[in-house]
């Protein structure tokens, strides 16, 4: 039941159509377990939204998407926000808790090649179709863990920014702008364009984001209601996974634009192991570690993966990154 004084649960979201699909998706997970509230959007412009021409990394990379999103919790104009949690930065904000993980979507990254490209592959192939990009292929991705991981396989390839919503991007794709574009599988599928993945690219090739396929929802820490009604729609195991993939990414001091990847996988007997992979933003130099703890060890395991890298040099190759 719900408290006598919340009427009303307010949730703040970007407008774009995969935020907003995801802000509905918690509203109904939300009322599958509270009854006798209504719960409302409240939509919000972030700078990210605004500006769709400067490159993420020269917006300064960290919060463009999050941090109007998180104002309008801590002013309490929203009960909570709805991330994409790869976008929510991992250092905490004052005020706020990340209260609530649901179910993860897919977290591999997606090739797109234009709609009046026909490749005959068979779908979801494990593996991307060097054969069908050219030599000197243009490639629409502003991120620079995939472009770095990219250019690691095919030094020949040339990458461009495409910022916008998925609809955006692929209509570039399909007017000629780029050979391919990459998207994360969880946004093509969650609009309903599962169909125009042509392949998914998996490690070794590419390791996902931080926090991909997942969302994360922030709350005022002394929101009670709100922390516990969070916890009823969260994921154990999506938890644990994502809170060794941003410890790692906290320990890196890296932003979530910089050339960082990670995989998470729990064995049979339960061991959660964390892959985590660091590049030059030419892609030239690769580092990898990886390592293995029980699910309750998840930041310590972030910690550990984070430490075998450094070990290795990857502060030296994230400095250009940084933010």
């Amino acid at each position: 039941m719900a408290d006598a004084d919340r009427n009303v649960i307010r949730i703040a979201t970007r407008t774009s159509p995969l935020a907003l699909w995801q802000a509905n998706h918690v509203r109904d997970r939300i009322l599958e377990f509270v009854e006798g509230v209504s719960v409302e959007l409240v939509d919000v412009s972030t700078i990210g939204d605004r500006d769709r021409a400067t490159a993420l990394a020269s917006m300064g990379g960290q919060g463009v998407f999050t941090k109007e999103v998180q104002n309008a919790v801590l002013s309490g104009r929203a009960d909570l926000a709805v991330h994409s949690l790869k976008d929510l930065p991992t250092d905490t904000t004052d005020g706020l808790t990340l209260a609530g993980v649901p179910e993860r979507a897919p977290v591999a990254d997606a090739l797109v090649l234009p709609a009046d490209v026909s490749i005959g592959l068979p779908g979801r192939l494990e593996s991307m179709p060097f054969d069908v990009l050219t030599a000197g292929a243009r490639i629409g991705t502003g991120s620079p863990r995939r472009q770095a991981q990219l250019l690691h396989a095919r030094p020949d390839l040339q990458m461009f920014e495409n910022r916008g919503n998925v609809e955006t991007r692929l209509q570039k794709l399909d007017d000629g702008e780029f050979d391919a574009i990459i998207l994360a599988e969880a946004g093509l599928t969650r609009l309903g364009y599962g169909s125009r993945i042509s392949t998914r690219l998996v490690p070794p090739l590419m390791l996902h984001a931080v926090g991909q396929g997942a969302l994360g929802i922030e709350c005022r820490h002394d929101d009670q209601f709100i922390v516990d009604l969070l916890s009823q729609i969260s994921d154990a195991n999506v938890i644990a996974a994502v809170s060794a993939e941003r410890s790692l990414l906290r320990d890196l001091r890296a932003g979530c634009h910089a050339p960082v990847g990670t995989t998470t996988s729990f064995a049979d007997d339960g061991r959660l192991t964390l892959r985590g992979v660091v590049l030059s933003l030419d892609g030239e130099e690769r580092l990898e570690a990886s390592a293995s703890s029980s699910p309750e060890n998840a930041e310590g395991l972030g910690v550990e993966v984070s430490a075998l890298l450094r070990a290795d040099g990857a502060e030296r190759l994230l400095t250009p990154a940084s933010s």
